[in-house]
């Protein structure tokens, strides 16, 4: 029998689905990188309207106090002063099972927190284990599917999910956190959370640090065994749903202690192993914790789906001082979370009450779509840049490139001899007979006549003397007769 050949969606084979192509060894993941987006679009739209993962969720308000000062580390305005609250909505959550299943299962637990801060909402999204089962996010799919209910028996298989496992030996780590004593939390309250990945902090100065958080609970770790799980589970399957609920409701209010690890950015490309690797943690030993704050739960929503199951959080939401590292599974998930929203929720899923900024209002040009609510005065432009008063770039990175050498995470293009934006446009002009200047000419001029502002005028008009001084000199005279008529 002939060998399978896997293939894009298009029929195109597949060279590589195991490694996502990055920008050389160990950097930045590559957009043009047509599989991988491919399947994690495809992925992020294969169920409606439940989550793909991390469906059973439980969530809750409260706020985030900073104790400690990290302003060595990075400008983070609502990090930037001792004693400094913020407001938070944090989703817990079970990770392989249905809206439908029991909290009290083996399963890795998400840890999602939204901070609604000054400069906009900061996303941190992690789980209660601070490793992963893989450190591709191209394998992300294939093992959520080993994972999830066979589609031939209805029930997930232990056949499928070892099968991949065994496929799989980056995730022999997560494996041993997943089947040990901490395999099954008591309830939310009594279980740690981690960013996991590695983000990048940057100070005032512009020093960049690589960090990993660690939220340590101040009720202490409680866990279940197995046998102890599914007898809670069978008792009550929203367990854990209602221990959250009802601790909050008698006031006694569950809290983490945040801590931090932090590398500087020069020690990561000589690190004893790859630093940015979600299957590995950082040995304490290496880089100690460091406290940071802690994080208070004090109100229990309203409405549960409005909120639990409505609150979408993205890795990529970042704020000034915080940013991404060349994890790989990160970079992945900072176009996959965002995808996935757009998707189950709508384009407009971040004008929902518990997705909205608070102290900032979104301020952009995306327009229209799916339950749109947010609309400017009826003179905004819908475009950028513009000649009006609408919101404009602050030319300020949220945060430093991505601070290893050879990686730079820029925005900038390179640049070459001939890079201008006019000298072929001058040349093509030149190129032309009379007659076609004469009408090339007379069409711009046709138009940019009729533009109400002089300073956009007196633009462009700079864009065609700058091509060619005879150009310019032709179409400012003929937009001046035709605006005089």
């Amino acid at each position: 029998m002939s060998k399978r050949v896997l293939t894009t969606e298009s029929g195109a084979p597949v060279a590589d689905n195991q490694n996502s192509a990055t920008a050389g060894v160990g950097g930045p993941i590559l957009l043009q990188d047509q599989h991988l987006l491919e399947k994690l679009a495809r992925f992020n739209r294969e169920r409606i309207p439940e989550r793909v993962v991390h469906a059973r969720g439980s969530g809750a308000y409260g706020y985030f106090e900073v104790t400690d000062d990290v302003t060595g580390f990075t400008r983070a305005d609502f990090l930037s002063q001792v004693g400094r609250r913020t407001e938070t909505f944090i989703r817990f959550s079970t990770v392989a099972d249905s809206l439908g299943g029991a909290d009290a299962v083996r399963d890795p637990r998400g840890f999602a927190l939204k901070f609604y801060t000054e400069d906009g909402n900061y996303d941190l999204v992690g789980n209660n284990t601070p490793v992963f089962f893989i450190k591709d996010p191209i394998k992300f799919p294939d093992f959520i599917h080993s994972q999830k209910r066979d589609p031939f028996t209805g029930r997930q298989e232990p056949d499928n999910v070892w099968d991949f496992w065994a496929h799989s030996p980056e995730a022999t780590h997560q494996i041993t956190w997943l089947m040990g004593d901490r395999g099954i939390p008591a309830s939310y309250r009594h279980m740690n959370g981690y960013g996991s990945h590695t983000y990048q902090w940057t100070n005032a100065a512009g020093e960049a640090f690589f960090v990993k958080y660690h939220f340590k609970t101040n009720q202490g770790v409680r866990c279940l065994s197995s046998e102890q799980a599914a007898e809670l589970a069978g008792k009550d399957a929203n367990s854990h749903q209602t221990d959250l609920l009802q601790a909050i409701e008698r006031g006694v209010n569950p809290s983490w202690t945040l801590y931090v690890q932090v590398m500087p950015a020069s020690e990561a490309p000589d690190y004893r192993f790859n630093p940015f690797d979600l299957t590995k943690v950082w040995p304490h030993a290496d880089y100690p914790l460091q406290r940071v704050g802690r994080l208070v739960l004090d109100r229990n929503p309203d409405n549960v789906f409005a909120e639990v199951e409505q609150a979408a959080f993205s890795p990529n939401n970042f704020v000034p001082g915080i940013g991404p590292s060349p994890d790989k599974m990160l970079q992945g998930r900072l176009f996959a979370y965002a995808d996935a929203h757009r998707y189950r929720l709508g384009v407009n899923h971040t004008q929902l009450p518990v997705n909205a900024p608070r102290a900032t209002v979104a301020d952009n040009y995306g327009r229209d779509g799916l339950m749109a609510t947010r609309y400017g005065s009826r003179h905004d432009k819908n475009y950028e840049p513009n000649s009006y008063a609408g919101p404009a770039q602050t030319d300020e990175a949220l945060s430093a490139p991505l601070a290893i050498a050879g990686w730079t995470g820029t925005h900038a293009a390179p640049t070459h001899v001939k890079d201008d934006d006019f000298f072929q446009a001058g040349e093509l002009y030149r190129l032309m007979s009379d007659d076609e200047k004469s009408r090339l000419v007379a069409n711009i001029a046709g138009g940019l006549s009729q533009v109400t502002r002089d300073d956009v005028i007196e633009k462009n008009l700079a864009h065609f003397h700058a091509a060619d001084a005879e150009y310019g000199k032709r179409v400012e005279e003929a937009v001046r007769a035709l605006r005089e008529d």
